[in-house]
């Protein structure tokens, strides 16, 4: 991956993805898209904006099964297929996807403000890559503000910052001005990559799909 520090921005194509930390699809989404890159050698700028499944999640959550089935109406035998599927998709792409009975459905504000926070720091993609992890994997709460330090932490953070950010919520606004911006440019699903600032993708699209996708830009450009 190629970070926008290591060559002009003029050099660089810019990817803005859309997604939630606790969106399976938007990590199997980027982990194709980094393939493709590497596929492709295109130079690209990646840049992460926030996006909630569900802004008004209890505090303490839901139960991620229950959860799927009332939301989007599916049977107990469709949750297992998906997470089957999902789980084998995420053995292709190299990330790992733990589902259990107990896993959870959480609030992702906190986790989003923490990103913002970390984004001029230049550590808001390896933030976001941990805390994919972090529930993904590990079935970490990513509304608990001590699993949230530590997860700061272990990307290189200040966790006694990390814990003022998020206690004091000086992200807050900005975080839900940006959510607003893009809900009000058309994303309504995530993943949502967009591509030179121009070309809206919605949706994990596949390796091949996002390499076609760089060649005709980056050909494009040259042309």
């Amino acid at each position: 991956m190629t970070d926008m520090t290591d060559l002009d921005m003029e050099e660089l194509l810019q990817i803005d993805i859309v997604s939630d930390v606790v969106c399976p699809w938007c990590i199997v989404g980027f982990k194709q898209l980094e393939q493709a890159i590497e596929k492709t050698g295109v130079s690209v700028a990646i840049k992460w904006h926030p996006f909630e499944l569900n802004p008004d999640m209890a505090v303490e959550g839901e139960n991620l099964r229950e959860h799927i089935m009332r939301k989007y109406g599916s049977t107990v035998e469709q949750s297992q297929a998906a997470r089957d599927r999902l789980t084998e998709l995420g053995k292709e792409l190299g990330f790992e996807f733990r589902f259990s009975d107990e896993s959870r459905m959480v609030n992702t504000f906190k986790a989003h403000q923490l990103i913002h926070w970390a984004g001029p720091q230049g550590q808001e993609h390896p933030l976001k890559m941990a805390l994919f992890e972090a529930y993904f994997r590990d079935g970490k709460d990513l509304n608990d503000n001590a699993v949230l330090v530590k997860i700061a932490g272990s990307v290189g953070l200040d966790e006694t910052e990390a814990l003022k950010v998020l206690e004091d919520g000086r992200y807050a606004g900005p975080v839900k001005q940006e959510e607003k911006f893009w809900i009000q440019n058309g994303v309504q699903g995530v993943p949502a990559v967009v591509f030179d600032r121009r070309h809206l993708i919605t949706g994990a699209q596949g390796v091949d799909n996002y390499a076609a996708i760089l060649k005709q830009l980056v050909e494009g450009e040259a042309a």
